[in-house]
C-alpha cells in the first residue's frame, strides 16, 4: 500500500508539468536545433554559450550550444553510466557541475556530482566525481546550484508538499561520501535553480513559477510567473542577472524571463558598504522588495494549478485504498 501511494506521489508532478501550453513565440531567445537534445533538464550560461544536459536515460554527456544559431558547437562526454542526471551548475569560467541527483524511487544511498570542462570542440573528459549523502535518508532532487565566489554546491530536493535546500561541504572529498547539511525549506516540486551574481539571492523554479530567495536566510522576496512551456524544468542566470528557462522536448525554446526593475536593482547591486559615521545599511529584505507579477494577485495562477494537482493526488490515493480493501467472501454454492 505504501509503495503504491509513493508511486502516485512520483506521477503527480509530471501531471502538473503537462498542464501548461507551449511557450509563446515572442519570449523565445533561440531554439535547440540538435535532435539529440530531447529532454533539457539543466541549463548554465557560460562565456556567451548555453550548456544543457538531457534528463535521465541518456549517456554521460553535456551539450554546448551557440544561442545565435541554436546549434550544438560541442559535446563533452565522460565515462560510466549515470543513474539519473537532472541538473547542471556553473563551476568557474570553463567548467560545469553535472548533478546525477535524481532518485524517483528514493532508494539511492548516495547521489553524485561530476565536474566537467566545456569548450567549443567535442571532448571526452575523465571528470571529477564526488558522492553526496543526505543527513536524513534518501531524497529525489532535480536542482543543483553553486555559490558565486566560493563555488559551494547546494542541492534542492523535490517534494510534493515542500522541498529542502541542502549545502555540501565547501571542500569535497573523493575518498568518501560528503554529508549534506540542511539549510531550510523551499517551494514544492523544485525542478531547477540558480544563484544571482550578487551571491545574496537565488531563484528556484517549479513547472509554472519561480521564487527568489535571500541567501542564506531563504526569505522569499519575489515570485515570478514563468512563460507557459510544454514541461518547463531548467532555469539559468547569466553574469548580467538575466534569467533564462527552457523545457523538455525536441527543438525546445530557451526563453528570457524579464525581471521587475525593483528586483533587478537588488540582485545586481553590490553589497552595501557601511559608513564610518553612520549606522550600517541593512541588506534588502522581503519587506523591502516584495515583488509579484504585475496585474495578477499573488499566487492566483499557481494556486489553481496546485489545487488541481492536490485533487488528482487525493483521487488517486482513494482509488488505491479501494483497490486494496478486502473484498467480502463469496457465498459457497
Amino acid at each position: 500500500m505504501i509503495e503504491r501511494i509513493a508511486a502516485v506521489a512520483v506521477v503527480v508532478p509530471f501531471v502538473l508539468g503537462t498542464l501548461a501550453a507551449p511557450a509563446s513565440g515572442r519570449d523565445v531567445v533561440f531554439r535547440f536545433q540538435d535532435p539529440e537534445i530531447v529532454e533539457s533538464s539543466g541549463l548554465v550560461v557560460r562565456n556567451d554559450l548555453f550548456v544543457t544536459t538531457n534528463d535521465s536515460g541518456d549517456t554521460g554527456r553535456v551539450f554546448t550550444v551557440d544561442p545565435a544559431t541554436g546549434e550544438t558547437v560541442s559535446v563533452t562526454t565522460w565515462p560510466g553510466a549515470p543513474d539519473d542526471v537532472e541538473a547542471l551548475a556553473p563551476a568557474g569560467r570553463d567548467d560545469v557541475w553535472v548533478g546525477d541527483i535524481g532518485d524517483n524511487s528514493r532508494d539511492r544511498s548516495t547521489v553524485s556530482v561530476t565536474r566537467l570542462p566545456v569548450a567549443t570542440i567535442d571532448q571526452d573528459a575523465a571528470g571529477e566525481t564526488y558522492q553526496l549523502r543526505y543527513p536524513d535518508g534518501s531524497a529525489d532532487a532535480e536542482t543543483l546550484l553553486a555559490e558565486p565566489g566560493s563555488g559551494r554546491l547546494l542541492v534542492a530536493t523535490k517534494g510534493i508538499l515542500g522541498g529542502t535546500l541542502y549545502a555540501a561541504p565547501e571542500r569535497l572529498r573523493s575518498d568518501r561520501p560528503n554529508r549534506l547539511k540542511e539549510l531550510g525549506g523551499i517551494l514544492p516540486v523544485a525542478t531547477d535553480g540558480a544563484f544571482f551574481p550578487d551571491g545574496r539571492h537565488l531563484v528556484l523554479r517549479d513547472y509554472g513559477r519561480a521564487v527568489v530567495y535571500t541567501y542564506p536566510a531563504l526569505e522569499e522576496v519575489a515570485e515570478l510567473d514563468l512563460p507557459e512551456q510544454e514541461q518547463g524544468e531548467a532555469i539559468a542566470v547569466d553574469d548580467d542577472a538575466r534569467v533564462f528557462v527552457t523545457s523538455e522536448g525536441v527543438n525546445a525554446p530557451v526563453l528570457e524571463v524579464k525581471l521587475p526593475r525593483a528586483l533587478r536593482d537588488v540582485v545586481v547591486a553590490p553589497e552595501p558598504t557601511p559608513s564610518p559615521t553612520a549606522s550600517p545599511s541593512p541588506s534588502a529584505s522581503s519587506s523591502e522588495i516584495e515583488i509579484r507579477s504585475e496585474g495578477e494577485p499573488p499566487g492566483r495562477r499557481d494556486a489553481g494549478q496546485w489545487l488541481l494537482g492536490t485533487a488528482l493526488f487525493v483521487v488517486a490515493v482513494v482509488v488505491l485504498i479501494l483497490a486494496v480493501r478486502p473484498r467480502p467472501a463469496r457465498p459457497r454454492r
